[in-house]
């Protein structure tokens, strides 16, 4: 029951810190509001409004008891009463209305009603509040007269409600609206360390990022920072080892051709000549690899132009691209897209004789499907083919002539652009390669 209710309470919630936040706030405050609100309501507000009104029926019994028991003196008490309080006092011998004129949800209609029924009894009393903007009417049967009274409003209900709900409904907007530019203030920098962590973790450099905020956010904001740069260095270091041994062993490969070039023995020399190959791709693989860690700067990209400069590279009629859009351009690292869009294509034309590129732009994703009708790969070996330094051996060797890093970087880098990359079997029973990257 409390775990149903708990995560009840959790999707009501807002999920952002700053609305979150502003609740914690605001929350405590409103209630407050309301609690005074009804406490001055009901025990302060109906108690005054319930004495003023019993007094206001007091004074109208006693007038009727003097018409009633002494008539010589009515004129001057009337009088009396006009210049003392305020009231219109009229004596008439009148049909005593029948239709009603009070309001029935008015908190002054329904006390007024009750102190009139327990003095006047009832059809013994009429009154109308709506009528005059300043003063009440009322009618009192007496006999075969009715006495018809006009009294001012504040005789009835007290006029301080208006001000305490603007006294308690004003100060609470005010503290509020403050909140809300503390909040903001406060929040900002959480916002800017999110946009930063979701920038490195798509594979951006972050040089321009400024610890801002509170104490503790200025520590989480430094630390990031710190460990950014760690890992900037670490990589930057791993791609300039394999970069710096991938060129020193260039150096005693070219030897190597030389030395079998002077052979006599041609049969060994074209043996070993393949092996020599065979490591001269294997560094350019490296090489490869290597270069996709280096730092390049995240940039505006056309990814239609991108694509079309790829077709007019390979120049191969068997090679098609179809979009439904022309304007499809999203933020990452041009050469890096560049490489994996060109390793996908390069291993369907080896592989197959077509290759189908399609691009489509959706709601958050661009999906680019590649799909060729060589001969696949099998199911079971979608998830190794993106390992590092495996080679598939079976129905289709993407990497039989390299070490096995050509889906693993495209992957990385597709990752790295907050994109996923997934295989599957092409309508021309080959491979599939479905790519999306948001935009």
């Amino acid at each position: 029951m409390f775990s149903g209710l708990n995560n009840f309470i959790k999707y009501i919630l807002p999920k952002r810190l700053f609305y979150r936040a502003l609740i914690i706030v605001a929350a405590p405050t409103i209630i407050l509001q309301i609690i005074i609100t009804i406490v001055f309501y009901d025990s302060i507000w109906i108690k005054a409004n319930k004495n003023i009104t019993r007094s206001l029926v007091n004074q109208l019994k006693t007038i009727e008891e003097v018409y009633k028991n002494d008539n010589k003196n009515l004129d001057f008490f009337t009088d009396s009463y006009k210049n003392n309080f305020n009231f219109e006092i009229g004596i008439k011998q009148d049909i005593f209305p029948n239709n009603t004129g009070e309001r029935k949800f008015s908190p002054m209609d329904r006390s007024l009603r009750r102190e009139l029924k327990s003095v006047f009894g009832n059809d013994n009393y009429w009154f109308n509040t709506s009528k005059f903007k300043n003063a009440v009417e009322i009618k009192i049967r007496s006999g075969n007269n009715v006495i018809e009274f006009l009294v001012p409003k504040e005789m009835v209900s007290t006029s301080s409600v208006r001000l305490f709900v603007l006294w308690t409904t004003l100060p609470s907007l005010v503290l509020i609206i403050v909140a809300l530019i503390f909040l903001k203030n406060q929040t900002k920098p959480l916002v800017k360390l999110a946009k930063a962590a979701e920038r490195f973790g798509k594979g951006d450099y972050v040089n321009d990022f400024r610890a801002s905020g509170s104490q503790e956010i200025r520590k989480a904001a430094f630390e990031f920072d710190r460990m950014a740069k760690r890992i900037n260095r670490h990589l930057n270091q791993r791609a300039e080892m394999l970069s710096g041994i991938s060129h020193d062993l260039r150096t005693p490969l070219t030897r190597l051709k030389l030395q079998l070039a002077m052979l006599k023995q041609k049969d060994v020399s074209d043996k070993m000549s393949k092996d020599i190959d065979e490591m001269e791709k294997m560094l350019n693989d490296y090489l490869h690899f290597a270069k996709t860690q280096a730092q390049e700067t995240t940039s505006e990209i056309d990814l239609i132009y991108l694509l079309n400069s790829l077709k007019n590279e390979f120049n191969d009629k068997n090679l098609s691209l179809d979009y439904n859009d022309s304007n499809i351009k999203i933020n990452g690292r041009p050469i890096a897209l560049k490489r994996s869009f060109e390793n996908i294509i390069q291993n369907g034309l080896t592989y197959g004789e077509k290759v189908e590129i399609n691009a489509h732009k959706g709601n958050k994703f661009i999906v680019v499907l590649i799909e060729d009708d060589g001969p696949g790969i099998p199911e079971d070996q979608y998830k190794n083919v993106f390992k590092p330094f495996f080679r598939l051996d079976k129905s289709r060797s993407l990497n039989k002539s390299g070490v096995g890093l050509g889906l693993a970087i495209v992957e990385d880098v597709i990752n790295s652009h907050g994109g996923n990359i997934q295989l599957s079997k092409s309508k021309y029973s080959g491979l599939q390669v479905k790519i999306s990257l948001p935009f």
